[in-house]
């Protein structure tokens, strides 16, 4: 099926109309022509805005993954210790990320069914002492909101060099403020709450980063340095994707129309009612205590009544899409995507109505 009435998978999300429309366009070439660069600076300015912070923009040309990876391998050399706060699939995985560029990694590790505890945190980072700490706000395959803030504090206190937060999954759903968290390293996507497609991965880049990318050298197609004097030098490492620029500015541009507050108001109601309706149905919220759980996302176990494969099958049939999960809640857990776009209490009303019908079976 290529589309579904009611889309909720938390991730690629629905791209409304106005979005795609900047792929229609029949642009020039983004190294000849100024209005690129113009819109690459104005596109910068806006993402500022949203994710709260007045360091260096780089947007690259990839899925979130390549600003994911770039970030790391831009910024370690072997040996470096890593404190790497892992509450999911993906916090894990990027100390699997480090610790494979020769990283010395101590994991900070946590059940998938709750959020870091900072006071463990500190404690890895007064031992440790390490040169980057590493941490997922939004922890999609669990639906799980990290304390960032509180670890920013704690990077602070102790001078740790670097924080790198994978925030793919809560930029532009939920409060992000880079500078005052003190984040050297935030990395998004366009595809979850910007609801554009996977096709650029974002990094903003502090100033003490920016040293550490000049004193590590590193040179590959995911390299940030490249990127530190791309715009005033009107000279991109590759060639860019106009098109993804295009769309990902329409993309700001619909969220700071609407405003932050009340895009972060429109999540929060969305998921507040997602989780009452589960609730309602008898389904079993993930993470086990709610004030955990990410606005952007609702993960909820499978009922013992039924399968995965089979739930997914009688939504299916229903024109009804959500996810399942990964890792140890493969087949455990389902999810229900509400970012973006499709933090629309409308659809997600609908949504709730199906999935109900469809536990009737």
């Amino acid at each position: 099926m290529r589309t579904y009435l009611i889309p909720l998978v938390p991730g690629p999300t629905t791209v409304p109309a106005e979005i795609r429309a900047a792929y229609q366009e029949d642009y020039g070439s983004a190294d000849l022509e100024p209005e690129y660069y113009e819109l690459y600076a104005e596109t910068q300015e806006m993402l500022r805005t949203i994710l709260g912070t007045r360091n260096s923009v780089v947007m690259m040309t990839g899925e979130a993954m390549v600003a994911l990876w770039g970030a790391l391998k831009s910024t370690l050399r072997p040996g470096d210790r890593v404190v790497a706060v892992a509450t999911g699939v993906f916090g894990y995985g990027i100390a699997d990320m480090a610790r494979s560029l020769g990283a010395a990694v101590e994991v900070v590790g946590f059940d998938y069914d709750e959020a870091a505890d900072p006071q463990r945190v500190e404690e890895a980072i007064r031992r440790v002492r390490p040169k980057l700490v590493t941490m997922v706000h939004c922890e999609t395959p669990s639906g799980t909101l990290n304390p960032v803030a509180e670890v920013g504090g704690l990077v602070a206190h102790y001078e740790v060099p670097l924080f790198y937060v994978d925030a793919v999954s809560s930029a532009a759903g939920v409060p992000l403020r880079v500078d005052e968290w003190h984040i050297d390293l935030c990395l998004v996507g366009t595809q979850k709450c910007l609801s554009a497609l996977p096709d650029l991965g974002i990094v903003t880049v502090s100033e003490r980063a920016w040293e550490i990318v000049r004193e590590v050298g590193y040179v590959g197609y995911d390299a940030l340095a490249p990127f530190r004097t791309a715009l005033e030098d009107r000279w991109f490492p590759y060639t860019p994707s106009w098109h993804a620029m295009a769309a990902l500015n329409v993309a700001c541009r619909r969220v700071l129309q609407e405003g932050l507050e009340n895009v972060f108001r429109r999540h929060a109601e969305v998921a507040a009612y997602c989780r009452e309706r589960l609730k309602a149905m008898g389904i079993e919220l993930f993470p086990r205590r709610e004030e955990w759980c990410s606005p952007t996302v609702t993960a909820a176990k499978v009922p013992q009544s039924l399968s995965w494969p089979e739930l997914d099958r009688r939504l299916r049939e229903r024109g009804m899409v959500v996810g399942g999960s990964l890792g140890p809640l493969a087949g455990k857990v389902f999810r229900i995507g509400h970012m973006g776009a499709q933090a629309d209490m409308a659809l997600v009303r609908r949504g709730m109505d199906i999935l109900e019908e469809a536990l009737r079976g």
